[in-house]
Parts: structure tokens; C-alpha cells; sequence
């Protein structure tokens, strides 16, 4: 057959499996058990379980990609839609705790994994590993939680609390799994001490703030552009084209000066929502919203759908063939080195983030706690990605050590996805009820408690003192309150006459998003 044509028939064949796991992925929407990401992956294992057997065990996939393809064609559309899509109140109201749980808990994570894997994998006798293979191969890897299977197993609107702090957690810290990874690769760590660590520390936060600046400026880039060319009045074609297009340069560019994509794309979705989507036409935002949500539901479903195909390659089983046990322990191994680190720094942080909180209301529960260490339990796409692009070459696993890794990654990912997956939506309704999932309502208005503090007394000659002395209580009391207000009235004075927003006048359309801002 010719190359072409045979190409042109996996797609179609892969296209077809696409639309079947969307179909069944619906009929099984009301599942307390099986969500879209798992059906994928259920699929994914018996298309490449049929095709192992119909070639003969040569080979379980409709069509082969590197680990390029993930990182810079499906990851960029799912986590710039999670911005786009989030809940920024539910968001900054727990961005230290989701950022504590994503950097610190992911440093901490770190550091068990590679520490309990130079300690134990070396009794497995598996063959000889670098201490850089020990720290970026399995600290960095098995760190990344898998955000997208969040997104199936937890629901937004039922679990706001929850779903922030899993979800937001699981952004942050799959961009510092990868900041992680790369900082590694490029030190040498054979011969650390003190200035080489304080060096990899100091690189590893440059590389954090930047992805995020990065992303911030593409966002408020596009909004100021289309604000100030007003393409609504020509063309909603070129609006959506534009939101599409930046987006898409925010994390291509963070890829291109060695930054944190995931990071950078995560926040331009933010501040897109916040600014260039107010700006464009009402029809523009209908389709942009759909079309976001289009493109990462796709990837979704082609990532979960790929992994369950390329588990069952013969390439990567073959060299564990004649050691199968060692393989099984250090899955085993693994994934009570994920558990532990996961434990270590969910309870510590949550127990100090419910310290700070003045709300006694809005504090994590235990079984709060322990949904959210359940769920971020899962590894997904991110960790094969990186694991392929640490132990392979030209596609292929070339040595046994290099090949054991690799089927540990993948078992480990399947187990995790499909076990925990399947008991987290059970686990939910057992230990938060409908009654209790309710997340505590927040205050009509943020401000009123700092407008009710804040009235100065006309008589009084030190109203500049007392302000000043209201404003440092109320920041020790009510910190989040205090930095929400002040980055509202920041955001309506400085920000939104220049890069516009919800209640200022869309030149597009002539019109109010919302309300007028008082």
C-alpha cells in the first residue's frame, strides 16, 4: 500500500475512534464511576490490544508521536482553556494554598520520590542510574500530577473548594515538575555543594516568575489590540483568529526561551477572561468560549485515547520480558512513594493554610484534605511525556534500565488514572454529601468590610493616620480581603481604561458587558 494512503487511513481510523469515545464518553455521563478520560483510556487499551493481535504482536498503534507532539500541540489547548474557563474569584481566593500545595508540596513530593528511589531501586538491581536519572527521571516525573484527568473527576459547580485547590495545584505543579525537569538537564549534578544548589534554586524561581510574566504580557497584549483596533466593527472572524492565535504564542514563545509553556499559557487564559474577552462582540465571545472548550475537549480525548493505545507497545515491553517481577516492585514502589509525598505535604500545608484563614467556614476539612491528596494521586500524559523524553531515543527504548522506567511509568499511570479515576466521583458522595459540598457563600461584596472600616470622620484632623493604621490592621486581619480590594481599585483605575474589561464601554460593540463599575 502506499505510504500516503496508509497514512491517510489511520487518521481516518483514528478520527472514527475519536468520534466513538466521544458517543460512548456521553452515554456514559451520568456513570457514577467511568468519566470521558477513562472510557478513552479503556478504549485506547482494546483498539491496542485488537490491533497486537491482528498484526501479529508487532505492533498496538494506529499511529505513532513523539513526545513533541503532546507538549506542543494538545497540552497548550486544555491548560489555556482551564484559565480561560476558571473560577478567578474561587482561584485567588486560595491561590496561596494552591500555590503552597504546587510549588512547596511539589518540592517536597520531589525530594521523597528521589530520595526513597536511590534507597530502593538499587536492591531491584536494575541496572546502573545516574544520580540525575534518580531526581529527573523519577522526582520530577512522578511529581506532575495529571491535571487534565482532573478536569473529568471533579466538577466546578459542584465542588468550587475542591476542584481550585485540586485542579489549581495540579497546573502549578505540572509546570514545576517541567521547570524542575529542565533546570536538572541543564546542571551538572554529579559534584553538587552549596553555590551549585543555591544556583539550581535560584534558576529554578527565575524560570517560575518569568513563565508567569510572560504569560501576563501576551494576555494584556491581545486585550490592549483589540481594544484599540476595534476588529468588531469589520470582522468577528479576526477577533476570535487573534485570542486564538496569542494564545497559542504564549506558549510557544515560553517554549522558545526555555520557560514553563503550561505556566504561561495557564495565566494568559486568565488575564484573557479578565480583559480581551470583554472586549470583543458578544458573538466573538459566544464562539471563542465554545471553541476553547472545543479544542481542549479534543485533546483531552486524544491524549487519554493515545496512552491506552502506546501502553501496549512491544517496543517498550520487550527488555522486561525476562525480569517481569522487577518491573511490578518498582511500580509498587513508586506509587507508595507518590502516596507518602503526597500525604507529607497535604496535611502540613492545609493544617498552616486553615491557620492563616480568618474564616473558620472556609477551612479545609480532613476529608476535604484527603479528597484532595486522593485525587491529586493521579499521573497522567505529562508524566509519559517527560518519561519518553528522558528514556527514549528516535521513538525507541534502547536500554533495559532505560525500558523498566518506562513500563513503570506507564503501569503506574494506568493504575492511578483508572483506580483512583474510578473511585474519586464514590469517594466525593461519600465523604461530602450534596448537603456539605456547598462551598460557604461568599461575602455580597469583598469591599464591604473595609468600606464599613474605612469611613473617615470629616471632623477628624488625622484622617491620613487613621487610614493608614485601618489599612496595616485590616491587611493583618483579612490579608486576601484586604489585597483583593486594593487590586480592585488598582484594576478599575489603572488597568481596565487601557486594556478594558467587564463594565467598560466595548468599542466593538458600543456597549456595557456588565454593569457600571461604581
Amino acid at each position: 500500500m502506499d505510504p500516503e494512503t496508509e497514512f491517510i487511513d489511520q487518521i481516518a481510523l483514528f478520527a472514527a475512534l475519536l468520534c466513538g469515545c466521544i458517543v460512548i464518553g456521553h452515554l456514559l455521563e451520568n456513570s457514577r464511576w467511568i468519566n470521558q478520560s477513562i472510557t478513552a483510556l479503556l478504549i485506547g487499551l482494546g483498539t491496542g490490544g485488537l490491533i497486537l493481535f491482528t498484526s501479529g504482536g508487532k505492533s498496538s498503534r494506529i499511529l505513532e508521536f513523539k513526545q513533541e507532539f503532546f507538549f506542543i500541540y494538545l497540552l497548550p489547548p486544555i491548560i489555556f482553556n482551564a484559565g480561560f474557563q476558571v473560577k478567578k474569584k474561587q482561584f485567588f481566593r486560595n491561590f496561596m494554598t494552591i500555590t503552597s500545595f504546587g510549588v512547596v508540596g511539589t518540592l517536597i513530593s520531589f525530594g521523597i520520590i528521589s530520595f526513597g528511589a536511590t534507597r530502593l531501586f538499587p536492591i531491584l538491581d536494575i541496572g546502573y542510574l545516574e544520580i540525575k536519572d534518580y531526581l529527573e527521571a523519577l522526582g520530577a516525573i512522578f511529581s506532575a500530577t495529571d491535571s487534565v484527568c482532573t478536569l473529568q473527576v471533579l466538577n466546578q459547580e459542584e465542588t468550587p473548594l475542591l476542584y481550585s485547590l485540586v485542579f489549581g495545584e495540579g497546573v502549578v505543579n505540572d509546570a514545576t515538575s517541567v521547570v524542575l525537569f529542565n533546570a536538572i538537564t541543564k546542571f551538572d549534578l554529579s559534584d553538587m555543594d552549596l553555590y551549585i544548589a543555591l544556583e539550581f534554586t535560584a534558576n529554578f524561581f527565575k524560570l517560575f516568575s518569568l513563565s508567569t510574566m510572560l504569560g501576563v504580557l501576551v494576555g494584556l497584549l491581545c486585550a490592549f489590540i483589540i481594544r484599540t483596533l476595534y476588529f468588531g466593527r469589520h470582522s468577528t472572524d479576526r477577533e476570535v483568529a487573534l485570542m486564538i492565535l496569542m494564545a497559542y504564542l504564549s506558549y510557544i514563545t515560553a517554549e522558545v526561551f526555555g520557560l514553563s509553556g503550561i505556566l504561561t499559557v495557564f495565566f494568559c487564559g486568565i488575564v484573557m477572561s479578565h480583559y480581551a474577552w470583554h472586549n470583543v462582540t458578544h458573538k466573538s465571545q459566544v464562539t471563542t468560549k465554545h471553541a476553547f472548550a472545543t479544542m481542549s475537549y479534543i485533546a483531552e480525548v486524544f491524549i487519554f485515547l493515545y496512552v491506552g493505545m502506546d501502553s501496549l507497545d512491544v517496543g517498550k515491553w520487550r527488555f522486561v520480558n525476562d525480569s517481569p517481577g522487577k518491573s511490578i516492585w518498582a511500580s509498587i514502589i513508586l506509587l507508595v512513594l507518590i502516596m507518602i509525598g503526597r500525604a507529607t505535604f497535604i496535611l502540613p500545608l492545609s493544617y498552616i493554610s486553615n491557620l492563616i484563614r480568618r474564616d473558620r467556614n472556609e477551612d479545609i476539612s480532613f476529608k476535604q484534605q484527603f479528597v484532595v491528596w486522593w485525587a491529586g494521586l493521579m499521573r497522567g500524559a505529562v508524566s509519559i511525556a517527560l518519561a519518553y523524553k528522558k528514556f527514549t531515543g528516535s521513538g525507541q527504548t534502547i536500554q533495559p534500565a532505560n525500558a523498566l522506567l518506562i513500563t513503570s511509568t506507564i503501569t503506574v499511570v494506568l493504575f492511578s488514572t483508572i483506580v483512583f479515576g474510578l473511585l474519586t466521583k464514590p469517594l466525593i458522595r461519600r465523604l461530602l454529601p450534596q448537603s456539605s459540598q456547598t462551598e460557604p457563600s461568599s461575602p455580597t461584596s469583598s469591599t464591604t468590610p473595609l468600606l464599613e472600616n474605612g469611613h473617615d470622620d470629616p471632623e477628624n484632623g488625622n484622617q491620613g493616620t487613621l487610614r493608614t493604621k485601618l489599612s496595616l490592621s485590616m491587611l493583618l486581619n483579612s490579608p486576601t480581603t484586604t489585597v483583593h480590594y486594593y487590586w480592585r481599585k488598582f484594576d478599575d483605575a489603572c488597568m481596565r481604561p487601557i486594556f478594558g474589561g467587564s463594565g467598560f464601554v466595548s468599542y466593538a460593540t458600543g456597549t456595557r458587558d456588565m454593569d457600571v463599575i461604581h
